[in-house]
């Protein structure tokens, strides 16, 4: 079977908080010939991790390489280790994700009210700033 995960199957499958669910959400991505994770899916993935379930950096950063680096996962690998860098970095992952997809629908500038993400961007060579 070839599927499109929801986040809710990746957060169960780390986190093991409810094993009923642990176990199918370990099977489908055991089973499946091909597991296609949207970047959304990952912006989701690290805010849950961060904000419900208190991972630090280092093992968000360790849970999305384990991920992506799994043979039958299929992602937007450019998007994704843009966000890895900003989350590398110190900024947040959905950022970096954000101004490399911007970047590539053919946006020059990345543009927020978010000052540390744009910060952030700019110090790694993008494009970026402040709204005002």
């Amino acid at each position: 079977m070839r599927i499109t995960v929801d986040t809710n199957i990746l957060i169960r499958a780390v986190v093991r908080d409810d094993i009923a669910q642990a176990d199918v959400a370990d099977s489908l991505l055991r089973n499946a010939e091909i597991i296609a994770v949207p970047a959304p899916c990952l912006c989701e993935f690290v805010w849950v991790l961060r904000r419900v379930y208190g991972f630090g950096r280092g093992e968000i950063q360790a849970a999305l390489l384990a991920l992506i680096e799994t043979r039958n996962v299929i992602v937007n690998r450019p998007a994704i280790d843009a966000g890895l860098a900003m989350l590398d970095a110190g900024g947040d992952f959905a950022d970096g994700v954000i101004a490399h997809e911007g970047q590539w629908l053919g946006g020059e500038t990345f543009v927020s009210f978010d000052r540390a993400a744009v910060q952030m961007l700019a110090k790694h060579g993008m494009a970026a700033k402040v709204a005002a």
